[in-house]
């Protein structure tokens, strides 16, 4: 067979139309919301429903394959990428979106063999835009070809980043400083939609020139980091050097000479890493 994950990858397509389907239902009724580890870090029963719909459907069609979902592993999964076929999964990117009806909210997955990402899906869902990819074909929004801007000057750019409460002060000061040092190098703005993959996929698309992030998730860029390698960005490590999906931190950015500038601005503070929790 040429292409031994074209199956995965449009079975895959189905479920997130259904997932999507599922989040759409669910901002027309009242929202059920928990937190997690802070107040700040919700989960809602739409999570736990849409993760559980999309592990059951794949894990029937391919049983012999693995799971990272961001649910299982708040209920105590272990988060561990090896060379097996694994799915990686964020039923919902954006939940405090997601809580507040505002419109970012997307369906994140990835799928990695060999711990290399062969293709990637970012369904955001209430503008119904499909962000897909495969390795070495292209990334695609509703099926039209997307590109990123090719934007080589970080004066002309338009930044993405997340803010969140840190509850080491020394690592929301260094988050604060980062914005400042970046705002003032100056660059055009700084935007904060609120999900992860979705900022990777206006990378993507061209709409942002880069996104930053320390504190991020593998389930919420994996997917994207297919949709924005294939669109002929640059995905690094936040210190300069190779993307890490388990990281927890990363840059993307229409060039390698806007994403190297802004690896010198930040100031990076330890997060840990996805394969150490659990």
């Amino acid at each position: 067979m040429t292409d031994p994950w074209k199956e995965c990858m449009d079975h895959c397509l189905v479920v997130t139309k259904e997932a999507g389907k599922m989040i759409r239902e669910a901002l027309k009724k009242e929202i059920s919301v928990m937190q997690k580890s802070s107040p700040v870090d919700l989960v809602t029963e739409t999570d736990q429903k849409v993760e559980a719909l999309i592990i059951s459907s794949l894990k029937e069609k391919y049983p012999t394959h693995s799971f990272i979902g961001e649910e299982s592993v708040a209920a105590g999964a272990p988060s561990i990428l090896t060379d097996n076929p694994t799915w990686i999964i964020d039923p919902i990117d954006g939940t405090t979106n997601f809580v507040h009806r505002f419109p970012f909210v997307s369906v994140s997955i990835g799928f990695a063999v060999n711990k290399e990402i062969e293709f990637g899906i970012v369904y955001s869902c209430i503008e119904e835009k499909m962000y897909t990819a495969q390795k070495g074909k292209g990334a695609f929004c509703n099926g039209v070809p997307i590109k990123v801007s090719g934007q080589e000057d970080i004066t002309k750019s338009l930044v993405l980043t997340e803010l969140g409460l840190k509850n080491d002060p020394e690592h929301f000061n260094a988050m604060m400083l980062n914005m400042r040092k970046i705002l003032t190098i100056p660059v055009h703005g700084i935007r904060s939609p609120g999900s992860a993959a979705v900022n990777m996929c206006l990378v993507a698309c061209g709409s942002a020139d880069a996104y930053y992030h320390i504190g991020i998730h593998c389930w919420d860029m994996a997917g994207g980091a297919a949709i924005v390698t294939e669109a002929g960005g640059v995905i690094m490590d936040v210190a300069g050097g190779p993307f890490d999906l388990m990281s927890r931190r990363l840059i993307t950015a229409s060039s390698r000479a806007v994403a190297e500038r802004i690896a010198q601005q930040l100031q990076v503070f330890p997060c840990g890493r996805d394969d150490t929790l659990g």
